[in-house]
């Protein structure tokens, strides 16, 4: 089950998401506001998985509010306006709902959120191995054999071994679902198996055959795996 809130500062669109997160059985929202800061404080003493937040709002904007919160929920953006969809993926949004939107559209992005909360709790069950969605597949791929993993596009394409397995999902997303004692970020684009690295210099790694690149703001990640 998700928990979730609705932020938004028109009463008309809270119940609108209301009445649909009703109709959604794996969906339980909480609360609702129509004010963002009372919402940031709930959201520093609740644990909530999912928000339904609009982007302009008086105070401060939905963007801004999805900056400022040190543990962020999966959020799916609720908005008239569709000049901020850039912008809001780059937030890793899981969807963007142009108003007015349907049950049918609100359902698939409840769907979208479902698939990565299914696949969070995965890895903390412990289980070594997590199931991609490939198409209408699902495929079952073990940690021991990712080699690195790329993003490319609205994909992200998962190297193995032997084969490779390209599914829907941002890298942010791909980064919450692996164990982060076995993989680390070195890049905005990738994210390396740790036992798989072979050679570390200042802004690249070999990897299983691979020259992967290095980001300036992933080093400390891979000076701390040096030191060890």
């Amino acid at each position: 089950m998700l928990t979730a809130i609705a932020i938004d500062d028109e009463p008309l669109a809270l119940e609108v998401v209301r009445s649909h997160a009703d109709k959604v059985p794996f969906v339980d929202l909480k609360a609702s506001f129509t004010d963002a800061f009372k919402a940031m404080a709930y959201l520093q003493q609740e644990h909530i998985d999912l928000l339904f937040m609009d982007i302009k709002m008086p105070d401060i904007s939905g963007i801004e509010l999805m900056r400022c919160l040190n543990k962020k929920p999966m959020v799916i953006f609720t908005t008239a306006y569709s000049e901020h969809a850039v912008e809001s993926f780059e937030l890793d949004a899981i969807d963007y709902l142009l108003k007015p939107f349907s049950l049918a559209r609100f359902t698939k992005a409840c769907n979208k959120a479902n698939e990565l909360f299914l696949l969070r709790e995965n890895v903390n069950d412990k289980k070594n191995y997590i199931f991609l969605k490939t198409g209408y597949d699902q495929v079952k791929v073990n940690f021991d054999d990712i080699c690195f993993v790329e993003a490319t596009g609205n994909y992200v394409n998962f190297a193995l071994s032997n084969s490779t397995v390209l599914t829907r999902m941002t890298i942010t997303e791909a980064e919450s679902i692996l164990p982060v004692d076995q993989f680390i970020r070195i890049h905005r684009s990738f994210i390396a198996a740790k036992n798989r690295i072979e050679k570390i210099e200042r802004h690249q790694i070999n990897l299983n055959g691979a020259i992967l690149p290095v980001g300036s703001t992933y080093l400390q990640n891979l000076d701390d795996i040096g030191k060890r």
